[in-house]
């Protein structure tokens, strides 16, 4: 195994197009456990260690572009108040050591449908900027993922940032485990209000193939919001619209039976999770706007 240290970001790409099978190796927290364990062998290993623009974020006025190796504590600590959904999401990351090493272009990487930052991306709306040698492109979250631990990055191309538009209402994460830290999700799900657009949208992890929106729940309740006048009069939902929620959001999954959980499980958790939420953040959203009415 050769290990490549490039010094520039350039040179990193450069590498990268030399050897395209060459595994990046940031905060190293799913790459050394795979290959400590053997189930992964690669001839190369490209190191970004040493690349401090990885680990740097800038606040603009709508969107937050954030670093492929800015580590989840730092994400905690600064960046809790534009994306929020995110910051819950990286609370639930492993351990403190983890959390310092590990960032969510990692996660994006390894593309692992159990990974926790995920949902929070799919319900954001984020962007993957993604480059080569030959080019920068910006890919849409959704058309990220394409398959089993699988994304659509070419061969040669490094992921160098996320592009996340700044929380513009409520968001929510939340995670099943067998325990409440240092454990792989059996199921996740993380729901995001867009008052601007008057949309919502949500990520579901860990019970599908792929990370997944629930996108007909999704459309029913964007719906729902629309025709009852909600985002207006921020009334309280009606239990079988929360109800109805929950069930489409259910009904997105597509897990597996597995030494995690069973499918029947993560398809009731998803439920329960959705139902929640709506209830905490439509509760968030109330609250703003009686202070918003206050001022």
């Amino acid at each position: 195994m050769d290990f490549l240290r490039p010094a520039s970001w350039e040179e990193a790409l450069a590498a990268k197009a030399a050897h395209p099978a060459a595994v990046p190796l940031a905060g190293g927290t799913d790459v050394m456990v795979e290959i400590n364990f053997d189930h992964r062998r690669p001839e190369h290993l490209l190191d970004l260690g040493r690349l401090g623009e990885l680990r740097d974020w800038t606040v603009g006025e709508r969107t937050v572009r954030l670093g492929a190796c800015v580590p989840y504590a730092h994400i905690m600590e600064h960046l809790r108040g534009p994306l929020p959904g995110l910051a819950l999401a990286a609370h639930t990351v492993a351990s403190p050591q983890i959390r310092n090493r590990g960032g969510v272009g990692g996660n994006l990487g390894t593309a692992s449908p159990a990974g926790d930052a995920h949902p929070a991306l799919l319900a954001a709306g984020a962007r993957v900027e993604a480059e080569s040698v030959r080019g920068s492109r910006l890919i849409p979250i959704d058309a990220f993922y394409t398959g089993v631990k699988r994304n659509a990055l070419a061969p040669d191309e490094l992921i160098r940032a996320v592009h996340i538009e700044k929380a513009g209402g409520p968001q929510q994460f939340s995670k099943v485990g067998t325990r409440n830290a240092m454990v792989i999700a059996v199921c996740a799900f993380a729901l995001a209000l867009h008052p601007r657009s008057r949309t919502v949208r949500t990520g579901i992890g860990s019970a599908a193939p792929t990370p997944v929106r629930a996108r007909d729940a999704e459309a029913f309740l964007t719906a729902a919001l629309d025709e009852g006048g909600f985002w207006e009069n921020g009334a309280t939902l009606a239990p079988s619209l929360v109800k109805e929620f929950a069930t489409l959001a259910s009904a997105a999954c597509a897990p597996i039976d597995d030494v995690r959980g069973t499918a029947a499980y993560r398809r009731h958790a998803v439920g329960v999770m959705a139902r929640r939420q709506l209830g905490w953040v439509w509760d968030q959203y109330r609250g703003a706007r009686r202070l918003e009415g206050a001022a």
